[in-house]
């Protein structure tokens, strides 16, 4: 819009590119729209981009699917990462979608990717603290240097 204005006060379109940081051949395409058009074809720009693939009721299903848990989709522990929501979508809906794609779907949703902890089950809490606060200072020490270089 901005850039119609200016073209009707007078600027030319590369002056217009310039000041509003755009490439000039955009600016052409405003003036021919604005001149074909009027104003209201510069007001509506039909939407870019690929129609998407989940519609609108399924994209509202798809939270409703995740609460039934990880588990009812046969999945061990109860934890959502984004290529088991791909599968799941894929079960449900028929429909592919990339994992780093369903992270962006989940987002719109406001739900946060998770990644699994992976630890022993044999794993010892105590000790591995016991590790940390004793073992690994004495690992991490330097040596002292007595004023000699460390290489011969």
């Amino acid at each position: 819009m901005r850039g119609w204005e200016l073209y009707e006060s007078g600027w030319q379109q590369k002056e217009i590119a310039e000041a509003l940081g755009v490439a000039e051949s955009t600016v052409s395409e405003w003036v021919q729209k604005g001149k074909t058009g009027g104003i209201a074809a510069l007001r509506n720009q039909p939407g870019r981009g690929r129609k998407p693939k989940l519609s609108e009721n399924q994209r509202k299903e798809l939270p409703e699917l995740l609460q039934r848990g990880a588990e009812a989709y046969g999945f061990h522990g109860e934890v959502w990462t984004n290529p088991r929501i791909a599968q799941v979508i894929h079960r449900e809906f028929g429909i592919s979608y990339h994992p780093a794609h369903v992270s962006r779907i989940m987002d719109k949703l406001g739900w946060t990717p998770q990644k699994p902890i992976r630890r022993a089950k044999q794993r010892n809490e105590e000790d591995v603290q016991a590790w940390w606060n004793e073992r690994l200072p004495e690992l991490e020490k330097k040596p002292v240097s007595k004023g000699k270089p460390l290489f011969s």
